[in-house]
């Protein structure tokens, strides 16, 4: 793993000693490989820091062999994990078409945010490149044995039924759903899946996006990256999501149906406002809904609190297969106990 970071000076410096740094990765602290300055015809230079392991704390008391010169503050501004010489940078280009969007520009992610608070939804087809989407359907069919697979009945709301409502009303009426998955500990580590869920880059875009100040991964090995298989016969029933926020890949339609469905807003959870009658004629069909299109390599942002939405029933052979990025708004979160066993059938 490397790390770039700027010195911020033109003048003469001292030689840097590799052991007044402390790296910290996830299995403690450990030492520098190497060190090297790198010089620009500026006068500016940088620091390139690399390690075998990944890191992601480096921290210094003093960067001069002279004590006396003082401590020298140095910012990171580029972090760079290398797999057999490709740095992470590259590999995440040979995973997201970043010339069709170009995640790092500020107009572009405006542009995204708007379309999202407008629609509640927001689809960036052929988001991955094609050689990345064949990747992770191959690495679907090869791991489809080790999927956990469920059959619920349930209602809209994901909860118990209250007693004060009768069976057939909107708050209680059941719903089916049906699907696989496989998790993050399942994933292939070098699958393209990792690559771009652990990038920056993507990080930060979704941030702006979504309007969240920072997102991190989930503390426990499940729950970060799920891979969902839908058969013929297999849907999503009408809910609303308990998160703010969803983060989808399609990575393979099934021959017909697997239709994503959506009202939106109707309900409003944070003033408790339920709109039964709107959710019952949804639920009765009643209400026209909105279809998302998204073909294989599309990436879905879709906000699906207060917006009612399900997935049809998937029709033929050919198993659709969809890629959910869980991420969380605090850090060392994990998905509760009962919510692993129910959707995974394991804790870890």
């Amino acid at each position: 793993m490397r790390a770039l970071f700027y010195w911020p000076t033109k003048g003469r410096f001292a030689p840097i000693l590799r052991s007044r740094i402390s790296i910290f990765g996830r299995t403690g602290p450990f030492f520098a490989e190497s060190l090297n300055v790198v010089s620009l015809p500026s006068g500016e230079r940088f620091l390139s820091l690399t390690a075998s392991r990944p890191f992601f704390i480096v921290e210094t008391n003093r960067w001069l062999q002279e004590p006396a010169r003082g401590a020298i503050i140095i910012t990171v501004i580029r972090q760079r994990p290398t797999m057999t010489g490709i740095s992470v940078d590259q590999r995440f280009e040979n995973v997201v078409d970043t010339e069709l969007y170009p995640l790092d520009d500020e107009n572009f992610r405006r542009e995204c945010k708007r379309t999202l608070d407008k629609h509640g939804a927001l689809v960036l087809r052929s988001f991955l490149r094609p050689g990345a989407i064949e990747s992770v359907r191959r690495e679907g069919d090869e791991n489809q044995h080790l999927a956990y697979y469920t059959v619920d009945d349930h209602n809209i709301y994901l909860t118990p039924s209250d007693p004060e409502f009768p069976d057939d009303h909107p708050r209680n009426r059941r719903v089916a759903s049906s699907k696989g998955c496989i998790t993050t500990d399942q994933i292939p580590p070098g699958s393209a899946l990792h690559t771009l869920y652990e990038s920056e880059i993507f990080r930060d875009f979704l941030c702006s996006v979504l309007g969240e100040s920072e997102l991190h991964e989930y503390a426990d090995p499940l729950s970060s990256i799920n891979l969902h298989y839908a058969a013929d016969g297999q849907e999503l029933g009408w809910h609303y999501d308990n998160s703010s926020f969803a983060i989808t890949l399609m990575i393979q339609n099934p021959e017909d149906g697997g239709i994503f469905e959506y009202v939106k807003d109707v309900r409003d959870a944070d003033s408790g406002e339920m709109n039964y009658e709107l959710s019952g004629k949804v639920l009765d069909g009643e209400i026209d809904t909105e279809k998302l299109s998204m073909d294989a390599g599309a990436l879905v942002l879709f906000r699906g609190r207060n917006s009612m939405h399900r997935v049809t029933p998937s029709i033929g052979d050919r198993t659709r297969m969809l890629v959910v990025l869980a991420y969380n708004t605090e850090p060392g979160i994990s998905l509760s106990e009962s919510a692993r066993m129910t959707f995974y059938g394991r804790l870890g």
